[in-house]
Parts: structure tokens; sequence; C-alpha cells
């Protein structure tokens, strides 16, 4: 292969990250990292691994979840806690780029870990704290999962039927998000570095980023004293909107957000003479009357295949969507043609099939070179790379630094 065919390199090729966190935003965002070139070094304690490896099913005793969110990270074990533990430690983050971690506030300081060692062992790092609620405040020392974030900031509050209780998400909603913002904040932090020279410290709260994803509620609550109620699969900003079953038993989903669409919608299902209501004509309006638009969406649909309800929706240039289970989505033929779900070699499982990386990038893709590898896989190797010899690890493994 000549230089002009020659894939280019990833992205974040030659950064350097210490994954310290466990469970899950923190673990998530060096994931994402990794998944575009960045060299990410899991650091787990020696007997106690990151929870996420015994976390939901497993196979032939190898959790699953830990093969998506350890996929591209080189693994060992260290105790922080230990002189010895530290002493590497500090070694490592000397030639980093990022270290994230996810201890209670003034654990690392306990262990002689704080910004102040760490930035003097290495003034470009970047450290980047994720916690349940921050660094300060009045919570900032009680365990904070992403459960808890999904409760405070007002999102289960408005989940859910209306008559029935908050409803919390079944899956790590709070954390992922913040994963996201977390891989943001890092190379936000990292931009600033390339002109400054100097690296900072992130402070990520959980509770936060969901807060900033419900949109405007805190506008709405300080200008009008709106409280937005619970309304189930329907909003209170279009309608009509929810999920409707047809008559072979599938689920589809209806989305109306614009008001071109809601038009094309009512002329389909043979009610246009909605669209001359006074109400039709915003969002809003149609909402009030949801129950109405529900009955003519409702009971069109319900006489219809699913296939025939898409094809017509399609045909129409309506939004519809199957409401899809995990067997539904691995079998969408618009998911196989993005490889949102691709295939990837381990040597402990064979093949596995995973969602891919987040988004294509034409020039310098990134990718999943290999999934979550066991506990401690690479501690040697990573130690010998920063010069310790075999004698010194031994050391080290003997003090129960390793």
């Amino acid at each position: 292969m000549n230089e002009s065919t020659a894939p280019a390199a990833p992205p974040l090729a030659g950064l350097r990250v210490l994954d310290l966190a466990t469970l899950f935003a923190g673990p998530l965002a060096a994931t994402m990292l990794g998944d575009f070139g960045a060299e990410v070094i899991k650091v787990e304690h020696p007997r106690r691994p990151d929870p996420s490896r015994g976390h939901g099913p497993s196979k032939d005793g190898i959790g699953l979840w830990w093969k998506l969110l350890g996929r591209n990270k080189r693994t060992m074990t260290l105790d922080l806690s230990t002189p010895g533990g530290r002493e590497v430690l500090l070694r490592l983050a000397a030639g980093a780029d990022v270290l994230i971690e996810n201890f209670r506030p003034g654990t690392l300081e306990k262990w002689g870990l704080g910004w102040a060692e760490l930035s003097a062992a290495n003034p470009r790092l970047v450290l980047t704290r994720v916690t349940g609620f921050g660094q300060f405040g009045p919570y900032a020392g009680r365990p904070g999962f992403g459960t808890l974030a999904e409760a405070m900031s007002g999102l289960a509050a408005i989940t859910g039927e209306p008559e029935g209780p908050p409803t919390l998400p079944p899956f790590g909603l709070a954390d992922s998000i913040a994963a996201l913002c977390t891989a943001y904040a890092v190379m936000t932090a990292l931009a600033a570095r390339d002109r400054t020279g100097r690296g900072q410290v992130v402070d990520l709260a959980i509770i936060e980023p969901i807060l900033t994803v419900l949109g405007p509620h805190p506008l709405w609550y300080d200008q009008l004293g709106y409280v937005q109620p619970r309304t189930g699969n329907r909003s209170t900003n279009n309608a009509p909107r929810n999920t409707y079953r047809t008559a072979d038993g599938r689920w589809l989903a209806v989305s109306t957000s614009a008001q071109s669409i809601a038009e094309r919608v009512m002329r389909l299902v043979g009610r246009p003479d909605l669209i001359d209501r006074e109400w039709f004509g915003s969002g809003t309006g149609r909402a009030r009357h949801a129950d109405e638009l529900d009955e003519a969406v409702g009971g069109w649909i319900a006489r219809r295949k699913a296939e025939e309800v898409v094809a017509a929706f399609e045909e129409a240039q309506a939004a519809v969507a199957p409401v899809n289970d995990v067997r539904d989505v691995l079998a969408d033929p618009q998911y196989a043609a993005l490889d949102t779900v691709t295939e990837v070699a381990d040597p402990e499982l064979g093949p596995l099939r995973m969602q891919n990386v987040l988004f294509r990038l034409s020039e310098t893709p990134g990718g999943i070179r290999w999934a979550g590898r066991p506990h401690g896989a690479d501690t040697e190797a990573v130690l010998a790379e920063l010069g310790l010899s075999a004698e010194e690890i031994d050391g080290l493994r003997t003090a129960g630094a390793l």
C-alpha cells in the first residue's frame, strides 16, 4: 500500500488517557476517547475490579457489559492507597494527557494524589473529576449514581402516565449523558491546553448534564411558573405524538413536531377536515386536542398491518418508526447499512456484536481495536514501559500495590 492510499491515523492517536473511574460515566467517556485512537489505560484495584465487569448477564463467567465498556483499553491493577501504587500512578500521570476519576471528593487528596501532586508531576495534565454532585456544595460527599440524577433533575417527574408514579429509565441514562459531556469537556480542556500549555481540572457533576438535556424547564418556571406534568407518550408541545398498535400487533411511533408533517398525517388517515380547525395551526393547540387526533390516527393504524402503515407514511413523507426491541434493532436494514452494530473478534468469547463508534469521520475514522480485556491483563507491560524492572514489579506485587 503506497502512502497515498494508506489509512490516516485516528484523530486522537498519541493521546494518553488514564481511566481510574468505575460505573459508568467516567469509564464510558474514556471508551469514547479510545474509540477514536486515544491510548487508554484502565487502572483497577487489584482485588476490587470495576464493578461493571459483573453487571448484567455474563457468558462463561465473563461479564458482557465489560466487553463494551472496556473496549480499546489496556488494563492494569494498582492500589492507589499504597505507597507503591501512589508512586506508580504519579509516574503514569507524568506521561499522560488526561486522567479520569470518579472517587468521592477528597479521596485522591487523602492518598496524596490530588491536583497539587498530579499537576506538579505533569503541568499539562487534564484531571477530569466525574462525581454525582460535583466537588463542592452540601451534597458533594454523598454517594452519587445516575439514578439519583434522573430523580433530582426533574426527568422522573415528567416521565410516566399522568396518574402513575414518577418513572425512572431502566438503564443508565444520566451516566451516558454525563459520559458524552465528559468526553466533550476533556476535548475542550485539551483545546485550551493547546493555547496555554497548561492543563486544568474538569469538574463534572452527573446531576447537571441531564438537566441541560431536559431543555427549558427552569426557564419556563422562572418566567411563567409552568411545571411540565407527566403526559405518558404524549407531548405538551405537539400532537399527534404517541405509539399506536397495528392490526398485526406491532407498535409504531408517530411524531408531528413540524406543522407540515401533522397536516400530511391527517390527510393520510382521512381526516383533512381537522387541518382547518383553528387550534390545528400550532403544536400546543394540537396537544390540547390529543384525544381527538389520537383517535383518528390510532383508529386508522389499528386497521392495517405494520408494513402497510410504514409504506403509506413513507409515501406521504410523514414520520413513523417501529417500536423496536433489541432483536428488531439487530435486524433493521438502516442500522445494518450504517454498521451501527458491528462484529468484534474477542479471544475469550469469539465474535461479539456491539455498538460501533458514535459517528463516522470521512478522513480519520475511529474503530474498535479490541473488546474489554481481562482484569490486569496489561499490568506488567505497562509497568515495563515505565522502566520498572521485573524485580521492582515483583516487589510491588508482594507489597500489595498490584
